[in-house]
């Protein structure tokens, strides 16, 4: 049973890292444990409102931060027999289940919950494609709004008077990314410095918008999908996502 129990675990963090973090706090805003200061004066609180005893308390952690993990699963999950599983093991009286089928039910499950991913996924991309197309339609016909021949748009907010860069260069730039709705995803002003990369090692709305700009110039870019992130996205950018930019080029660096 026990090597049973080590393939349930694996073949559950194969789908989700089920992690338990030394008891620290959660932040209930972000689902994160609470580091630092913030973690030692949570910890030196002493009292938690209806958890008197620590055994009470530390219980109530352990199970709030498996709560925040499964999340994501949550609708997959039987909460009585989660509860059930917990309880039986902890007592030594888990149901036996032999390696083969362990191995069968999480090979299942994961296949399920990767094909219910992707059919997510394609269902977002079609959304955010129709959106992106009316938008970009719209906005090539705002006043000051150019369209290049690959579907680029850019208005010039402030026109430089230095060099223009090459596809090989490297150049220092200020600028802020924000998605369609307005949502910021990016921003060296929020770091507080500007960023500096070679050209060739950005996406292509990046590479053609900054060759269009002097040294000095600030531009609005509006990158479609295909120039961009495309199909599967990256990060807090979806499929199939239009990208928005206000950049400032400031050097091109030697």
């Amino acid at each position: 049973m026990k090597n049973t129990k080590r393939l349930a675990i694996a073949g559950l963090a194969a789908v989700l890292p089920l992690a338990m973090i030394a008891c620290k706090p959660i932040d209930k805003e972000t689902g994160k444990p609470v580091e630092g200061a913030a973690a030692e004066s949570t910890a030196e609180g002493g009292e938690i409102a209806g958890l008197k005893s620590e055994r009470e308390q530390i219980s109530y952690i352990i199970g709030n931060q498996m709560g925040e993990q499964l999340k994501p699963i949550k609708d997959e999950i039987d909460v009585k027999t989660l509860q059930r599983a917990i309880s039986e093991t902890l007592d030594d009286k888990a149901i036996e289940i032999s390696d083969e089928q362990a191995m069968g039910v999480m090979q299942k499950f994961g296949e399920r919950m990767q094909a219910k991913q992707m059919a997510e996924m394609q269902e977002k991309a079609k959304t955010n494609a129709a959106e992106a197309e009316k938008f970009l339609a719209e906005n090539g016909k705002r006043e000051g709004v150019q369209t290049t021949a690959s579907g680029l748009q850019y208005r010039v907010i402030t026109e430089g008077t230095g060099p223009k860069p090459g596809p090989n260069d490297t150049v220092r730039v200020h600028y802020k990314g924000t998605l369609l709705n307005g949502e910021t995803f990016d921003s060296s002003y929020d770091r507080g410095e500007p960023a500096q990369f070679a050209l060739n090692q950005v996406v292509p709305g990046w590479q053609e918008g900054l060759q269009l700009m002097p040294v000095g110039s600030k531009y609005e870019l509006w990158i479609p999908a295909a120039l961009g992130y495309g199909e599967m996205g990256s990060g807090p950018i979806g499929p199939n996502q239009a990208l928005v930019f206000e950049v400032e080029l400031q050097d091109i660096v030697k």
